[in-house]
């Protein structure tokens, strides 16, 4: 048996220093590896957007800006690709920092003037966000604009809406995909609004009070493409609101997505037998050789779900926080809102494919609607407008009718004016004028969806007007996901050609002073 080990053994094995080998295992190792992955290089763009300021601003001299030029220059993410967490430095700021005074000397320290870890981690964090909210945003575009296509495609295929999970009115598929593209717009729409609030520059509140010296907060912001700058210091390293409205995008589109994934899967089953998933998103069985089992859709709902969760949990974190620098929401929380957008970003690319490639039933639909009760709603409208029925008397007349076709277990196919009459008779006094070619119109549900072409109703040309609205506000959410996107790699590709230009000049002076000397 091992005997537990002592204070005194625990203490020697901790360390005398920091970091303790626990703290440093539980926090600093993954923290020092996520800002590995997700946080080297905006670190190196913030650190050449300060130098390009410091210099603009005369606060640091040329041939000192050309030597930190250089040595930003020689630093590159693949340098430590390798690395491993070894506790000399605290943390990757400090580790790049140390790797900058042994190639620029003692010039290097100059470049944290005016400014703080505290507005320095939090620009790092909402550089690396913003890239994430643009590639959510472009997966979802494209998963919006695969839904117009198949909306399009089934404007006319006829189908049965359910409320309350049962049989409703008629209505078309392509009715249904177009208010599922509609929903997730406004995702788009929110994802957009979070990257605004995401997209500004903390840089310049230093630790929370701004410094004295005569920096240029606006120059940087502009020289790392951030829309704006946090104009209270405090409030830039103090508020995470801008990390929990992204997570509340992001929860809110996985939880609408994750409604229409039921729906999919529920069509998938062979009781529905509506569509059929392609052979690529399809599993089959390990002893069921019949099984064609819709895993590409179920693995959506499940990731959706863990979206959510992540996203839930950046909230949690925030809450109850103090209003001020924290770690709360640093280095442990970012992580989370990483994932959430990762797992949303994921699933809308496959989503995406297996739309575009899903197979409809459409004759099996339109059965099911003619021979199904869903159109008599239209037959109480018939009553209203041709027997001069109020509508609560024509509604009574058609349940009426249908609870006595239904006691009998009789179709649609059996409704006839006897019937009809006889309710009427019962409800309001009197047998009905009405046709038989005028009932069999109204229980018809292609003309139920026909006569429907009110404004956001299922008549299939009201349908394509309203995917050509939607195709042009695509347009628009389209240009601005890659205009945010240029503009990003465009700062980024100018802050590379200013630093080589500073050190260029550095290499200048160099020259001329050898050749004076």
């Amino acid at each position: 048996m091992t005997k537990p080990a002592s204070r005194e053994e625990e203490t020697a094995a901790e360390g005398n220093a920091f970091p303790g080998r626990t703290y440093a295992k539980a926090v600093l190792e993954p923290a020092y590896e996520q800002a590995k992955r997700e946080l080297l290089k905006p670190m190196l763009a913030v650190h050449k957007a300060h130098l390009i300021m410091l210099a603009e601003q005369g606060l640091v001299g040329e041939e000192e800006a050309g030597r930190i030029a250089a040595a930003l220059r020689k630093l590159s993410p693949e340098r430590w690709r390798d690395s491993v967490y070894t506790g000399r430095f605290e943390d990757l700021f400090f580790e790049v920092e140390h790797e900058l005074l042994a190639l620029a000397g003692e010039a290097a320290g100059n470049l944290h003037l005016g400014r703080s870890r505290n507005d320095m981690g939090i620009a790092l964090y909402r550089i690396a966000l913003r890239e994430k909210l643009l590639r959510t945003a472009d997966a979802a575009l494209e998963l919006h604009g695969v839904l117009r296509e198949f909306a399009l495609r089934h404007a006319d295929t006829l189908t049965i809406a359910h409320t309350h999970t049962q049989q409703a009115q008629p209505t078309t598929l392509g009715h249904y995909a177009a208010a599922v593209a509609d929903s997730l717009e406004r995702d788009l729409i929110r994802l957009r609004a979070a990257y605004a609030n995401v997209n500004r520059s903390p840089l310049g509140a230093a630790a929370l009070a701004t410094t004295g010296f005569a920096i240029s907060r606006e120059r940087v912001a502009e020289l790392l493409a951030f829309d704006d700058v946090i104009e209270n210091a405090y409030d830039a390293v103090s508020g995470a609101d801008y990390v929990g409205e992204a997570a509340s995008a992001v929860q809110l589109a996985a939880v609408n997505l994750g409604r229409f994934v039921q729906d999919l899967l529920l069509w998938c089953t062979q009781e529905f037998a509506v569509l059929r998933v392609a052979p690529p998103y399809v599993q089959i069985s390990s002893i069921m050789p019949q099984k064609r089992n819709p895993v590409s859709i179920e693995h959506a709902r499940s990731l959706l779900s863990a979206a959510a969760g992540d996203a839930a949990t950046v909230l949690r974190m925030i809450h109850n926080t103090p209003f001020g620098d924290i770690v709360d929401t640093e280095d442990d929380l970012q992580p989370y809102a990483w994932s959430g957008l990762a797992k949303l970003e994921a699933v809308c690319r496959l989503l995406a494919k297996v739309i575009g490639t899903i197979e409809v039933d459409a004759e099996l639909l339109r059965r099911r609607a003619r021979s199904s009760f869903a159109s008599v709603t239209e037959l109480a409208d018939t009553l209203v407008r041709r027997e001069g029925l109020p509508f609560r008397a024509a509604h009574a007349v058609v349940s009426r009718a249908v609870t006595a076709l239904d006691a009998r277990g009789a179709t649609v196919a059996e409704f006839t004016l006897d019937v009809l009459n006889e309710a009427a008779r019962i409800v309001v006094g009197r047998p009905l004028d009405l046709t038989g070619e005028e009932l069999k119109e109204a229980l018809d549900p292609e003309h139920f969806v026909r006569v429907r072409s009110l404004r956001g109703g299922p008549n299939a040309d009201e349908v394509r007007r309203a995917l050509r609205e939607q195709e042009l506000r695509h347009g628009k959410l389209r240009r601005w996901k890659d205009e945010r996107s240029e503009r990003i790699a465009r700062s980024f590709a100018e802050l590379d050609s200013r630093i080589g230009s500073l050190a260029r000049v550095r290499e200048s002076l160099r020259e001329t002073l050898e050749e004076e000397a």
